[in-house]
């Protein structure tokens, strides 16, 4: 039997239409500005987002490389939640590419605050770094895939404008924040510097992000994607994908939350089991006094793949590739592994 595979969204295989898109794109030199099939995406995803300009990327975190790269200085100082994917998982990057550390809060749902933000501000001195940049996840990976609200997302871009940050939105699962709330992505974008989003997690597509910013901006993100070897070729082909995805799968997407449900409600029903309910497709449960890494062990001996994300922290993550049935049985299978 097949396993069901809830390591993450990022395992999800292109559909029939999108590997027929992929076959016949209009391409070209990207790099010279000539593929007319990623103009297309980049001119879409910024309508999305609300910006004026987009730069097609081959991931996320060149993608917010490069927006932490052209919003800061060396020196600088980027106001981040501790859990941050841009801390966690991306090899500390903005240290090492572009000079930068990060001032990291807690926050039980993984989402800043306008008083964080204004607990950063301090008087300035020559021999201080200061904060520069406030960088916002959402969905927060980490926190379960919670979402940071509308009315939460412009007090805190609101004070971070008073107190002269800049703003970068990792919004690497944005589609599925903005289906969880009901409102255009764009709003959960506005009034930011930046955006960064996915096309290869919730979306389903094989490769690929997009970084979205004024068109002055993107320029500059076009020279350090260049200096960063993300300059790609005939890249239509990737990028066809893309617009498929837009048109096919964030429709979809209510039907992953409701299966993170689904498993969080099996999940929370074990002994000794934390559940975060999940606003999205990501499901975290903390094993009180049982180890991660042996319960995904014992899960994947039965069919069902999973992530521990650390020694107590067990990760799920629905996608298009995951059925109701699948998280039917999946279920049955963690009331008999975990419970």
């Amino acid at each position: 039997m097949k396993p069901i595979d809830l390591r993450s969204d990022t395992v999800t295989r292109p559909t029939a239409r999108m590997r027929q898109a992929m076959a016949e794109a209009e391409v070209g030199d990207d790099v010279f500005g000539e593929d007319p099939t990623v103009g297309r995406l980049e001119a879409r995803v910024a309508e999305l987002l609300g910006f004026e300009a987009a730069l097609f990327v081959p991931s996320g975190t060149m993608g917010n490389a490069i927006a932490i790269r052209v919003l800061t200085e060396r020196g600088d100082e980027v106001l981040v939640e501790r859990r941050s994917h841009v801390v966690r998982y991306e090899l500390s990057a903005m240290s090492v590419l572009s000079g930068v550390m990060p001032r990291m809060v807690d926050a039980p749902d993984g989402h800043l605050r306008p008083e964080h933000v204004r607990g950063a501000v301090a008087p300035r001195a020559y021999y201080k770094s200061d904060v520069t940049l406030v960088v916002l996840e959402n969905t927060h990976n980490l926190a379960g895939g919670t979402v940071l609200g509308l009315a939460e997302t412009r007090e805190v871009i609101g004070a971070a404008r008073e107190a002269g940050f800049r703003v970068h939105v990792d919004g690497a699962r944005i589609w599925n924040a903005a289906t969880a709330l009901g409102i255009p992505a764009s709003a959960l974008a506005a009034g930011a510097d930046t955006a960064m989003t996915c096309l290869s997690k919730g979306l389903g597509c094989p490769v690929g992000s997009l970084v979205a910013s004024s068109r002055e901006r993107i320029e500059k993100a076009r020279r350090v994607r260049k200096l960063l070897g993300g300059g790609m070729r005939q890249a239509g082909i990737l990028a066809a994908a893309g617009l498929v995805a837009l048109d096919d799968a964030i429709p979809r997407l209510a039907e992953d939350h409701a299966h993170a449900r689904r498993l969080a409600e099996a999940l929370a029903q074990a002994r000794d089991v934390r559940v975060t309910p999940p606003r999205t497709n990501i499901v975290v449960a903390t094993l009180d006094g049982r180890s991660a890494p042996e319960v995904a062990a014992a899960l994947a001996a039965e069919g069902v793949l999973t992530i521990a994300m650390d020694a107590r922290t067990l990760r799920l993550v629905t996608h298009r590739d995951v059925s109701d049935e699948d998280c039917r049985r999946a279920a049955e299978v963690i009331g008999t592994v975990v419970g």
